[in-house]
């Protein structure tokens, strides 16, 4: 693999994934990348299922394989690349053989408090094609609760404002931390 780092910032809808993502790419000393991973979902232009849905998991693996592919390429091309997804433990296993490959991964999960996940969620614009129900983003809260293995890696953004979360794991990526494998 290239020189470049591969940063898996993940977490349910509304922690802030996409703002930290953009920000950790912006202010990047070397070439960098912000993959907005719901970007490759709205590619699909028939066949789509929400991917929340139990019917979606075909369809979510494909995605993830997709993201991973580009994102892959981008490491190699010795980019700093930053994905921004709903990338769940149950989704590392590609990225786990590009770092066996020989890519710098890290893993990050944004956890702020339930509440505030919540709010942060229903603050934001709606679309039209598959709206953000509360419910979801509490399940998906939920999921990302317990991490296992992985708990190392989420972090407490409560009451941070993404600059201030940036900031901090900026810091956190230059001391090594977050790296799987």
């Amino acid at each position: 693999m290239g020189n470049g780092t591969l940063v898996l910032v993940s977490g349910p809808c509304g922690s802030g994934k996409t703002t930290v993502s953009r920000l950790l790419a912006d202010g990047s000393e070397s070439p960098s990348v912000h993959m907005h991973t719901d970007d490759f979902y709205d590619y699909i232009r028939k066949g789509y299922i929400p991917p929340w849905r139990d019917d979606s998991g075909d369809q979510n693996e494909t995605v993830v394989k997709a993201i991973c592919a580009c994102a892959g390429e981008y490491v190699l091309g010795g980019y700093q690349v930053y994905v921004d997804g709903v990338i769940g433990p149950w989704f590392l296993g590609p990225w786990r053989e590009l770092a066996e490959k020989g890519a710098d991964l890290r893993y990050i999960v944004l956890r702020p408090d339930k509440r505030e996940t919540m709010a942060r969620a229903a603050g934001r614009e709606q679309r039209a094609e598959f709206p953000l129900k509360p419910e979801n983003v509490a399940s998906m809260w939920d999921m990302f609760e317990d991490l296992g293995e992985y708990e190392p890696n989420a972090v407490n953004t409560g009451g941070q404002s993404p600059h201030e979360t940036a900031g901090a794991l900026r810091r956190a990526l230059k001391g090594g931390l977050y790296r799987l494998l």
